[in-house]
């Protein structure tokens, strides 16, 4: 049977991580085009809020993945599990999680450091014609919170169908057939 145990502090981890990456979507840094008394423009950048925001929404989750792997022994180390459904099951949201976790890493990594460039390095004048001030996109830590909450959906599903597959009894070999004796 699943432990509650392990289910709520992954569920817990996985939570806080969704919740600070639509945190980080929320608190972008903006910018805001100043001018000097000579005339020559510049852009200033409001927070860096959102960059710590979204490395501890990768964190947490990074936790949370590694709680869950550990549980489940990362589906392949231990004693096998028995044929059927939920061995099936248990391997197919082993992939998705993976799947889900990585692309959710990568949206919240990128975002975090093209948010953290923004903030601390891009700072300059520029021309009056030339495209300005860069920021970071709108919806990318929101696409790191979506596939936060789609690897959170899969590692418990996972963890449950591992569980399920772990406790069902053990195939029965010798249990009938054709027999291969000399005749």
């Amino acid at each position: 049977m699943a432990s509650i145990v392990v289910i709520g502090l992954v569920l817990l981890l996985d939570i806080l991580a969704f919740v600070l990456a639509i945190g980080a979507e929320r608190r972008r840094s903006t910018v805001s085009r100043t001018a000097e008394p000579g005339g020559r423009r510049y852009c200033v950048y409001d927070t860096d809020a959102s960059t710590w925001y979204g490395v501890s929404a990768l964190a947490l989750l990074l936790v949370g993945q590694a709680v869950a792997m550990a549980a489940s022994r990362c589906f392949c180390c231990g004693r096998a599990l028995s044929p059927g459904r939920w061995r099936f099951f248990s391997g197919l949201f082993f992939v998705l999680c993976w799947l889900t976790f990585v692309i959710a890493e990568v949206c919240l990594l990128a975002g975090s450091v093209r948010n953290a460039y923004h903030t601390k390095y891009v700072s300059g004048y520029y021309n009056e014609g030339a495209l300005p001030c860069a920021m970071l996109r709108r919806g990318v830590f929101a696409a790191g919170a979506a596939f936060a909450f789609l690897t959170t959906l899969f590692v418990m599903l996972h963890y449950v169908f591992y569980s399920k597959a772990r406790a069902a009894p053990p195939p029965i070999i010798n249990g009938g057939g054709i027999g291969m004796t000399r005749i």
